[in-house]
């Protein structure tokens, strides 16, 4: 790596409105303090964030540039210029960690390309407290984004999922847009075997926190969980 040069700083973010002090060491809030450049997911949120973190600059004299959705490898190269000259660069997700599940990933790979130091700082990530919380397989568990949209795809998805899951023992993780969170249950409930277990995990780190962890029988025999347009880990476990 060329000395003299900044790195990019994978900066975490609260998952709701919780202050950080909560969900940040102090040491990472202070690093994050002393960075004037950012690359955010979208402004608007990222100066939200920034304020939560208690920026001590004001919002407005920062540098605080969007990731473009299909950045070209100039453009991002344009964002990482700063370090060139002995900047660091915070990245940042609209909310918990960049680069997991979240579009920063393809600024951290052009960074390891271009040989520049990437930092990641310790802070919340969704998935990760969502499967520590669940009680399923932490040995085995794999990340895997968003199902289908129409239905029958999405039900296939499912019964795949579980499939591997039983035959491997390996928790699946996945996640939906908030305002599908319901139809994803109910179909989860309706394609999976009554002996697998499901957990939903919302609102994580929130004064709404809801973590529960139930067989797809009992899930059926519940009352409803509330998942309309709230944040929602999804994790099962085929038994």
């Amino acid at each position: 790596m060329t000395p003299n040069r900044g790195s990019l700083v994978l900066v975490p973010v609260s998952l709701g409105e919780t202050p950080w002090q909560a969900f940040l060491p102090e040491q990472a809030q202070r690093r994050i303090a002393g960075i004037h450049h950012f690359v955010v997911e979208t402004e608007k949120a990222a100066r939200q964030q920034l304020k939560r973190l208690e920026h001590p600059l004001p919002i407005r004299d920062l540098d605080i540039r969007a990731l473009p959705e299909k950045a070209s490898r100039d453009e991002l190269g344009a964002l990482l210029a700063p370090v060139e000259d002995g900047h660091d660069i915070g990245l940042l997700s609209d909310a918990g960690c960049p680069a997991v599940a979240d579009p920063g990933a393809r600024l951290v790979d052009h960074a390891q390309r271009l040989d520049i130091r990437v930092e990641p700082l310790v802070g919340p990530s969704s998935i990760l407290l969502a499967l520590m919380a669940s009680g399923l397989n932490g040995q085995s568990f794999a990340f895997c984004g968003y199902l289908p949209v129409a239905e029958d795809q999405r039900d296939a998805r499912i019964k795949q999922l579980e499939q591997e899951s039983r035959k491997l023992s390996r928790t699946q993780i996945f996640i939906e847009t908030p305002y599908r969170n319901e139809r994803l249950f109910d179909a989860l409930t309706r394609n999976c075997r009554e002996t697998s277990r499901l957990c939903l995990a919302r609102d994580i780190t929130t004064r709404g926190e809801y973590i529960r962890t139930r067989t797809i029988a009992q899930w059926r025999n519940s009352e409803r969980p509330d998942l309309d347009r709230r944040p929602t880990i999804f994790l099962i476990l085929g038994e």
